[in-house]
């Protein structure tokens, strides 16, 4: 017997993971963006990362009709932020400081990371679209990075 819908989510839910707001551009040259907590590293060597983004999700077709996009990686202070782009309001960016990098696609200033990709692969993930990007820039800050588990954010501090 298949796992249910809820069983799967309450199990996935204990596996705590970072924050990320996934930004890019869409060929009008409006800026898109969304929270994304399925991201991870995925070679060093070319450097690569995934991100897995639901197919019904305002964003999906930019990020897929886009050649760019940029993970950044949420700082502990960010929860709000990590609101807003989850949220289904009509401009994200509104109030949102950040600066354009690579190919003219928005980062966000105050997280602790950001990777400057271009579009690699896409692949097909069931309900979801795995976007592989090669990573060409990375900006690195201080600071400690968002944490979600169990359908809340947590901090991470120094030992």
């Amino acid at each position: 017997m298949a796992i249910s819908n809820d069983e799967f989510r309450a199990a996935l839910s204990r596996f705590p993971s970072g924050v990320t707001v996934v930004t890019t551009k869409d060929a009008d040259g409006i800026f898109h963006g969304i929270t994304v907590s399925a991201f991870c590293s995925l070679s060093l060597e070319p450097p690569l990362v995934l991100i897995c983004i639901e197919k019904s999700a305002c964003s999906h077709d930019a990020l897929a009709e886009s050649k760019a996009f940029v993970v950044n990686i949420l700082s502990s202070t960010q929860s709000a932020l990590s609101e807003q782009f989850a949220s289904l309001l009509p401009d994200k960016f509104n109030g949102v400081p950040f600066r354009t990098g690579l190919n003219e696609m928005p980062v966000l200033d105050g997280v602790v990371a950001s990777l400057e990709c271009s579009l690699r692969k896409v692949s097909d993930g069931g309900d979801h679209t795995i976007f592989i990007g090669l990573v060409e820039n990375a900006s690195i800050n201080e600071g400690f990075p968002l944490v979600y588990s169990r359908s809340s954010y947590w901090t991470i501090t120094d030992r």
